[in-house]
C-alpha cells in the first residue's frame, strides 16, 4: 500500500529506561546526565499514490551552552522504513530476548515481520539506510500466522510462564478461539532512541492497521487486519516490596517502573495483565537497586487504541 518514508533528525542520548510515574522522573533525572528540550513537527500524513513515508523531523537542543563542545553525543537522523529482508540481523537482535531465554524458532519470527511489509515499521539512520536498526514495530494476526512453528512456539511460551489461575483461561482463549481477532504488538527498540519518535511510531502503525483493512487485496488479508485486541509481552521493573507498598497511590506508582515510556499507559487500560519471572537478568542501574526485572502479558482491547494514541502524545509532550 503506498507510504511515504518518515525521517526524524535528532540526538542519541545514553538514558536509562524511561519511566513517567512520579518517582520514575526522578530516577529518570539521576540516571541522565542530560537535560534537553525538544518539539516535533510535521505529522506523518498518509498520501495515496506516494511510494515512500513522509519526512519529518524532530529536534533536539541542549538546555545548556556547555553541550556546545563535543560531549560525546552523536547527532543523527532517523528515517522510517518498511521492513525488507536485508533488515533480517538487525531485528533478530533487538528481539534476541523476546521471550527471555526460551530457544524458539526467533528466525522464522523475524521472517513474519519483515514479510508483512503493508504494516510495520523499521527505525534506521536516513543516510545508512543498509545497516543498523534501532526499531522494530509491528502487529502479527495470531491466526493468520498459527501454522508457524515460532507462533506456535510463542503460544506454548505464553501459556507456560501464566500462573494465574484467574488470567489463564482469558489468555488460552486469546490465543485460541479468538486468535482471528487478536493481533501480537511487538514494539522492540535500542533503550536510547529519543522519545520524541514514539508517538509517530505508534501513528505509523496503527494508520497502516487502519488502512489495510480497507487496501489488502484480499477480503481475507483485510479481514486479518481488523483486530479487536492486541497482545503486549515486554519487561517491567517492579519492586522487590512491592506487596508491602499499597499504602499509598503514591507507593502504587512506586512499585513499578516500565522499561518502555507507552506500556504505562497500556498497563492502565489493560483488560488484564500478569507478570512472570525472568530468568535472565541484566544489570540494573543503581537507582533500580531495590527492583527486579519481570516479563509482561498485557491484553489490550483495539477499541482503546485511539486514548492510549492520545495519551501518548500528551505523555511525551508533557514529559
Amino acid at each position: 500500500m503506498p507510504r511515504k518514508p518518515t525521517g526524524h533528525s535528532s540526538r542519541l542520548l545514553p538514558v536509562r529506561p524511561l519511566t513517567f510515574s512520579p518517582f520514575a522522573r526522578s530516577v529518570a533525572r539521576v540516571a541522565t546526565a542530560y537535560m534537553v528540550k525538544h518539539h516535533a513537527c510535521d505529522a506523518m500524513q498518509h498520501s495515496a499514490g506516494d511510494e515512500f513515508k513522509k519526512l519529518k523531523k524532530v529536534e533536539r537542543q541542549s538546555e545548556s551552552s556547555e553541550d556546545e563542545e563535543f560531549d560525546g553525543v552523536v547527532q543523527a537522523d532517523f528515517a522510517f522504513f518498511d521492513p525488507k529482508p536485508d533488515d533480517f540481523h538487525g531485528v533478530k537482535t533487538l528481539l534476541q530476548s523476546y521471550l527471555d531465554n526460551k530457544e524458539w524458532d526467533l528466525s522464522g519470527f523475524v521472517d513474519l515481520i519483515l514479510g508483512q511489509t503493508t504494516v510495520g515499521t523499521v527505525v534506521k539512520l536516513e543516510d545508512d539506510e543498509e545497516n543498523g536498526v534501532f526499531s522494530i514495530i509491528t502487529a502479527l494476526n495470531l491466526e493468520r500466522y498459527k501454522d508457524h512453528k515460532c507462533i506456535t512456539e510463542l503460544k506454548e511460551f505464553l501459556l507456560s510462564i501464566c500462573l494465574e489461575k484467574d488470567k489463564i483461561g482469558n489468555l488460552r482463549s486469546l490465543l485460541g478461539d479468538k486468535a482471528h481477532d487478536v493481533g501480537l504488538l511487538v514494539s522492540q527498540r535500542v533503550v536510547n532512541l529519543p522519545p520524541e519518535l514514539l508517538p509517530h511510531l505508534y501513528d505509523a502503525l496503527f494508520d497502516e492497521i487502519a488502512w489495510a483493512t480497507e487496501d489488502e487485496p484480499t477480503e481475507e488479508l483485510r479481514n486479518s487486519f481488523r483486530f479487536k485486541f492486541y497482545i503486549v509481552v515486554s519487561k517491567i521493573y517492579k519492586h522487590k516490596n512491592a506487596s508491602q507498598k499499597r499504602s499509598s497511590s503514591t507507593d502504587e506508582d512506586d512499585a513499578f517502573i516500565y522499561v518502555k515510556p507507552e506500556e504505562e499507559i497500556l498497563h492502565k487500560m489493560s483488560m488484564w495483565s500478569f507478570l512472570f519471572p525472568l530468568q535472565t537478568q541484566q544489570v540494573a542501574a543503581h537507582e533500580l537497586k531495590n527492583y527486579q526485572l519481570n516479563g509482561t502479558v498485557m491484553a489490550v482491547k483495539a477499541e482503546d487504541i485511539s486514548s492510549f494514541r492520545q495519551q501518548l502524545h500528551t505523555l511525551i509532550n508533557e514529559s
